[in-house]
C-alpha cells in the first residue's frame, strides 16, 4: 500500500482570492509550495489534488481554465503532482458526490493509487475539505485558521508548516 498527501488546491497551493482563481495571472503561489512538494515527494507520498471547481457550473470559467492553473503549477514546481481531481458542480444547482465534502474524488485516488488512508494526509483550509479525508480515516491538517468544528489532527500556518508536521509524524 502507498501513502498520499492530498491537497486543495486554493488556500493550500494557491493564494485564496476570496472569488474563483481561474486566470495564471491571479494564480499565485502559497509560501514556499514547491519546496514543501518536493519534500513530500522525496518522503515517498503520492501528491493528488482534490478541489471543488463550482465555478464551471456556474459558467465563470471553464475545465479548460482549470487545467491551465494545474500545467502552470506544475511547470512552476517541476511536475511533482501526481493527479489532479476537481469536481465541475456547483453545490447551488446540484448535488454531486464528487463534490467535497463527499468522497468520491478521494476514493478514486486511493483507488487508482492503491494507497493505504491510515499513511495518508489531507490538507485543507475548510472543514468541507477535511469531512470526506475523516470519513476515510486519511488523517487531517486545517491550514489558515486554526478554529474548526472538527477534531482536526493538526492545524498549520501554511502547506509549507504541515509539510514539517507530517514529515515529523
Amino acid at each position: 500500500m502507498n501513502k498520499a498527501v492530498f491537497l486543495d488546491r486554493d488556500g493550500v497551493l494557491n493564494v485564496e482570492r476570496g472569488e474563483y482563481t481561474y486566470k495564471i495571472e491571479d494564480f499565485i503561489l502559497e509560501y514556499r509550495v514547491c519546496e514543501a512538494l518536493k519534500l513530500l515527494k522525496e518522503a515517498g507520498f503520492y501528491l493528488v489534488i482534490i478541489t471543488n471547481q463550482g465555478g464551471i457550473a456556474r459558467g465563470t470559467y471553464t475545465a479548460q481554465d482549470v487545467w491551465r492553473c494545474h500545467y502552470f503549477l506544475q511547470e512552476k514546481c517541476g511536475n511533482l503532482i501526481d493527479d489532479l481531481y476537481y469536481s465541475p458542480y456547483n453545490r447551488y444547482y446540484t448535488n454531486s458526490l464528487s463534490r467535497k465534502p463527499e468522497s468520491l474524488l478521494f476514493e478514486r485516488a486511493i483507488a487508482r493509487y492503491n494507497v493505504a488512508p491510515s499513511l495518508s494526509y489531507m490538507v485543507g483550509d475548510n472543514d468541507r475539505d477535511l469531512i470526506p479525508a475523516q470519513k476515510l480515516g486519511i488523517k487531517t491538517i486545517k491550514v489558515g485558521s486554526y478554529t474548526s468544528e472538527l477534531q482536526v489532527d493538526f492545524y498549520a500556518e501554511n502547506l509549507w508548516e504541515a509539510t514539517q508536521k507530517i514529515l515529523s509524524s
